[in-house]
């Protein structure tokens, strides 16, 4: 059974070490709050003063650290104890660019690594399951593919390119934090309407918005704007929704306004609703 490090114990990297520990030898942990380390060793976990003694001696050390900033720091502290056949997977969202400039960087020092960012509640990174993204060397991947299948309930291998499963979570999140504010708007309306949030959630019980990724979203990822929801009339029901609103403090919609503004004065309004994103895919000839 391997021995392994995880640096980095807040919700997800604490969920993970808990998951580890049900099947992995020796789990090694440190945190920067010393205290959220030391609460594993419940679970059997080591927990460790510094990066460098976590990695002390592993086969894999695991990051899951809040920013570029953070990771940084942690690879630098535990880079002289960091064992040479060792790999390295960082599971933080990063930047792209942060995490293209270190996975380069540890490759010239002839280091392992991959970036392995995950689409998990703390929950599912208990009970192993979500979704993780994996980009890096097809070589490391094999070596690391049985332990973080062990970890996840999918992982999905994107290829080489050192920063695209961070594009890639970049892409999830901000649909996540845009339906999220989205929902907020919605709930803010239900105020102003005299409709209770919980039952105007229930909307969603039976109109299901997923399909908006799927359908709308294909035909504007192609540039294809053919109107089955025409601008002019989206911009109408916004109108519609911010006289609803009336004084409630709404998130997202005002700015949606804006924008479709602007394409109306271009000359878009026949145009798809989707044509919000012709600045990005522009229209297919």
């Amino acid at each position: 059974m391997a021995n392994i490090a995880f640096l980095g114990t807040g919700l997800i990297g604490s969920g993970m070490v808990e998951s580890a520990c049900r099947r992995a030898g020796t789990v090694r942990v440190w945190n920067r709050t010393s205290a959220k380390a030391k609460a594993l060793e419940a679970h059997g976990a080591i927990a460790c003063g510094t990066p460098a003694e976590a990695v002390a001696g592993v086969e894999r050390v695991h990051l899951s650290l809040s920013d570029d900033a953070a990771v940084d720091a942690v690879l630098a502290a535990c880079a002289p104890a960091l064992p040479e056949g060792a790999i390295v997977i960082d599971h933080t969202t990063a930047s792209p660019a942060g995490t293209r400039r270190r996975a380069l960087a540890l490759a010239r020092d002839g280091r392992a690594f991959l970036h392995a960012p995950v689409f998990m509640s703390p929950k599912n990174a208990r009970e192993a399951s979500g979704l993780m993204l994996v980009a890096g060397p097809e070589g490391h991947y094999e070596r690391a593919r049985e332990a973080l299948g062990a970890m996840t309930g999918k992982v999905w291998y994107v290829g080489a390119r050192e920063d695209l499963a961070a594009a890639y979570k970049l892409f999830g999140n901000a649909l996540t934090v845009a339906q999220t504010a989205a929902l907020a708007d919605v709930f803010a309306m239900a105020r102003a309407l005299d409709v209770p949030a919980i039952d105007a959630h229930g909307l969603f019980s039976h109109f299901n918005p997923a399909g908006v990724v799927q359908y709308r979203g294909a035909t504007m990822a192609h540039g294809d704007y053919a109107a089955s929801f025409e601008l002019t009339m989206a911009r109408k029901d916004v109108r519609l929704m911010l006289e609803a609103a009336g004084d409630a403090g709404l998130t997202v919609l005002p700015a949606v306004a804006a924008r479709m503004d602007a394409l109306l004065a271009r000359g878009l309004g026949a145009e798809d609703l989707g044509v919000l994103a012709i600045d990005a895919v522009p229209k297919r000839s």
